[in-house]
């Protein structure tokens, strides 16, 4: 399931009406190069800082999905992406007036005419696509979403609901195209419970709502609806706008059970970790590692807390190893003990978490930061190193994104196990 990234031409510009705080709000939608991804940026505060579309920076809030990065804040941006994501636009600008995107119609249709009237086109790189290749579950009380590898090329998504009596409960199954997007799940309204109404209202939420633009159900009156189970294939476009957060195509089949913005959201950051594994694992490896003239580049430690001498083997941003040469003028031994010299067991963690910054720093993005230790988890000390041992360090990377890194490490004398544990790193501007 391969492509090439698309964005639009031309500049788009249109006015709407926030779904929730009813404000009036201006969107402009520009052009974008190749891997810029969505990005949001607010015209109505001084220096803003640009939102990408990613989950790195989701935050809590209640019925939408909202992104900050620094002090702006973007909400109701899952109709946009989802627009964009369905009809596969992956590089825009969108700039706006406000800190909520409009409802406008309620659906994603009206979005993805504006994208066309952008003139969408392909662009000359291809876009990324995680390849599922293990189940991955999330849950919350009754509501849970399933995400196995694909059983055909691309993404398949199946939605179990449950709404009031009366209102078809049964689910829905859709094979994602751009086709078929726009035919059976853009013109879905975003919808309410009548008994909901009140409530909502009283809490600051659904003050652009109308008639046109929200389905009520369970209301005093049938509600006209646009498609069969409009108000499911609503939840699936809200599904998919959230599964843009992930940056990439996705390759799976999908069945989520009652699932809303937070759970979807739960889901995009497991796919994310798979996503980051899958790219650490087609990195080509780099065999000729690090002398101590490359460590000091990349490491601020120095002697005698320099707990790595060299780094004979990395690959990509998925593991490393290096070793570091255990001798008696070590400073550390003179305390440790007069008489039956032992390297201390948090040193052999400090060699770990070196050979971990030096892992995670090699990526482009983390180009000027540091590694800082946050918290170590399941360490274990199986046995002693004296002086003489060569001690080799190894880590794997879990998890890596751009603000946070996860590895698990190990100390071996020889093949005897020295110790181990799980150690998570923030990394920060150098």
């Amino acid at each position: 399931m391969t492509r090439n990234q698309r964005s639009i031409k031309n500049v788009v510009e249109f006015d709407g009406v926030a779904l929730h705080s009813g404000d009036a709000v201006h969107v402009r939608l520009a052009p974008a190069s190749v891997g810029s991804g969505i990005i949001f940026k607010r015209t109505d505060i001084d220096d803003p800082a640009e939102v990408p579309a990613s989950s790195d920076y989701l935050v809590s809030s209640q019925r939408r999905t909202t992104l900050r990065r620094g002090g702006s804040e973007v909400s109701m941006v899952e109709h946009l992406l989802s627009a964009a994501k369905g009809i596969e636009v992956d590089n825009l600008l969108v700039e706006l007036d406000g800190p909520e995107l409009p409802g406008l119609d309620g659906s994603t249709s009206s979005y993805i005419a504006h994208l066309r009237r952008g003139n969408i086109f392909e662009q000359k790189q291809q876009r990324n696509c995680l390849v599922l290749d293990e189940p991955v579950f999330v849950r919350d009380g009754d509501m849970e979403i399933v995400a196995l590898p694909p059983t055909g090329d691309g993404l398949r998504i199946r939605y179990i609901p449950e709404y009031p009596q009366g209102i078809d409960s049964s689910n829905v199954c859709i094979e994602l195209s751009p086709e078929v997007y726009e035919r059976e799940i853009a013109p879905a309204r975003t919808f309410v419970r009548a008994e909901e109404i009140e409530k909502l209202l009283a809490s600051g939420y659904g003050k652009g709502a109308n008639a046109e633009n929200t389905v009520v159900l369970g209301g005093s009156e049938d509600p006209k609806m646009r498609l069969e189970q409009e108000p499911t294939r609503h939840k699936i476009a809200d599904l998919i706008g959230d599964l843009a957060l992930l940056g990439a195509d996705l390759s799976a089949d999908i069945i989520a059970t009652r699932s809303g913005h937070a759970l979807n959201q739960e889901l995009v950051r497991e796919l994310r970790v798979c996503f980051n594994a899958q790219e650490m694992a087609a990195e080509e490896p780099r065999e000729e590692g690090y002398d101590i003239r490359d460590i000091t580049r990349i490491l601020p430690h120095r002697y005698p807390f320099l707990m790595v001498d060299r780094v004979i083997s990395v690959e990509g941003t998925r593991r490393a190893v290096g070793i570091k040469n255990v001798t008696i003028n070590e400073e550390f031994f003179q305390g440790h003990w007069p008489g039956h010299p032992v390297m201390p067991g948090v040193l052999q963690l400090e060699s770990m978490a070196q050979v971990a910054g030096i892992l995670l720093l090699r990526k482009l993005e983390h180009t000027g930061k540091i590694a800082v230790l946050a918290s170590i988890d399941k360490v274990r000390f199986r046995g002693s190193v004296v002086p003489g041992d060569q001690l080799l360090i190894e880590v794997e990377t879990l998890r890596l994104n751009r603000n946070r890194g996860q590895v698990v490490g190990t100390t071996k004398v020889g093949r005897r196990l020295a110790a181990e544990a799980i150690l998570s790193f923030a990394l920060i501007d150098a």
